[in-house]
């Protein structure tokens, strides 16, 4: 599943890390699925190296810095049962956001209140949802589906922020505690199967057109939030 949302649909991601969550502590279960998703992120960058906008990332790295410092000192004081409910109601909310835009388009777009705070909200909210649960699928989601980006051009733009964020969260995962020699052992069981999810994004996401990507991307990230929110 996390080879498959890292070549073909980003959102399907979300269940990885539902599903994860429902297995081990939600804390650990984010240290443990770090290392699978950039293992995801290497496949996907090198697929779609050329595939990329990069002055749609180089505007969000200041906010996404200060979005993962957040993240790493909500974790030290969150419950497990709190950081589920957190990660569910933030993504539902974006998702609230990108059908607003949607229905007043580039009119609501285009007021300076919205255009001033629209980068920052998301970058932020972007590092705050990957530092605390692996969940800023949906985040990026819905900032890439704003920016109306064809279906390689978001999959592969969304592949290089999420691999650098990734590694960015390493030390952070590892000083948490949360990145041990056992984790890292069970990581590498999961290669071949990453690798094997992602043959098949490829694959499906070459069949699908913008428009049922668009809606698979929201469906999903619905999906996967409510199950957050309801487990």
């Amino acid at each position: 599943m996390i080879g498959f949302s890292k070549t073909g649909v980003p959102s399907s991601g979300i269940f990885a890390v539902t599903l994860m969550a429902m297995i081990f502590p939600a804390k650990d279960s984010v240290g443990i699925i770090l290392p699978m998703l950039i293992t995801g992120d290497i496949i996907a960058v090198i697929y779609y190296r050329r595939k990329v906008v990069w002055k749609y990332l180089i505007v969000l790295i200041p906010w996404v810095l200060i979005g993962v410092a957040a993240g790493y000192f909500f974790l030290e004081i969150v419950n497990d049962h709190q950081l589920k409910l957190t990660i569910g109601y933030l993504v539902l909310a974006l998702i609230g956001l990108h059908f607003i835009r949607e229905r007043f388009g580039e009119k609501f777009a285009g007021q300076g209140w919205f255009a001033s705070w629209f980068n920052p909200f998301l970058g932020g909210m972007a590092g705050f949802a990957t530092m605390i649960g692996n969940a800023a699928g949906g985040v990026m989601s819905i900032y890439l589906l704003a920016k109306k980006l064809p279906k390689e051009v978001f999959v592969g733009t969304g592949a290089w922020f999420f691999f650098l964020i990734n590694l960015l969260k390493v030390p952070f995962s590892v000083q948490l505690g949360i990145i041990t020699w056992d984790s890292l052992l069970f990581n590498a069981w999961m290669i071949v199967p990453i690798m094997a999810g992602a043959w098949i994004g490829i694959r499906v996401l070459a069949k699908l057109s913008d428009r049922w990507f668009q809606y698979c991307v929201l469906a999903l990230s619905a999906a996967g939030s409510l199950k957050l929110i309801v487990h």
